[in-house]
């Protein structure tokens, strides 16, 4: 490719609009690998946590010695460990009161099912981002390549003689655009894909959880024991 062909010589010698989209392109793929790095890592703690707090929760003992460590300053809570607390907490507020079974099982499941919410809020915060610059960036680079077109066909309409060379550097700096829109959307589409499926499945290990503690604490009402499994 000749000098005056290569990609960094088009973007400079690209017209004002065409250069506006192309930073507006570039601005929205480097944001959004750094939200897909960030999210990558969020995601893995999620999974990690859950995991480890399954560990324990399931090893036996008295629940209330796993809650009363898990409320340790020192000790980084997981989301299935703030589900966790929250229903317990609930469970143990209603249980003070001597509240009937049922209305006790019922606050203590609507304790988690708000955090819950909460979680699945945090799972899914920006992610919406990654589906918008997905959906966006082939149509803003497309008009960016339609501009540079249409100012090289006007351009070309006011020489005497026109050849391929003369039309070419323009075509080509327009062609970028949308080379760039498709540089910026695929990555955000598969990253969006995988998220959204990883997120669905972290709040189904939630809800889960859910279900299966809340058998325990009726199990345990029915039995007034110590809070076990």
């Amino acid at each position: 490719m000749s000098a005056d062909l290569s990609v960094t010589h088009l973007i400079l010698e690209a017209s004002f609009v065409v250069q506006v989209v192309m930073l507006i392109l570039l601005v929205a793929s480097v944001s959004s690998w750094a939200l897909i790095f960030r999210k990558i890592r969020h995601l893995r703690r999620a999974d990690a946590g859950a995991e480890a707090f399954e560990d324990t929760f399931w090893s036996g003992g008295n629940l209330t010695d796993i809650y009363s460590r898990s409320e340790q300053p020192d000790i980084e809570s997981g989301g299935l460990e703030r589900i966790f607390r929250a229903g317990f907490r609930e469970f143990t507020r209603m249980r003070q009161q001597n509240a009937l079974a049922e209305p006790t099982i019922e606050g203590a499941q609507r304790a988690m099912r708000v955090a819950i919410n909460r979680e699945m809020d945090h799972l899914e915060s920006h992610v919406p981002y990654l589906a918008t610059v997905g959906s966006t960036s082939p149509y803003i680079g497309l008009f960016g390549t339609v501009w540079g077109i249409m100012n090289s066909f006007l351009a070309l309409g006011a020489m005497q003689q026109a050849t391929l060379a003369t039309v070419a550097p323009g075509i080509a700096e327009a062609l970028i655009a949308t080379a760039l829109g498709l540089f910026a959307a695929i990555p955000a589409v598969i990253a969006y894909n995988r998220f959204s499926s990883q997120s669905e499945r972290i709040t189904n290990r939630y809800e889960m959880f859910v279900e299966e503690f809340t058998s325990i604490l009726q199990r345990h009402l029915q039995g007034r024991g110590s809070v076990e499994r």
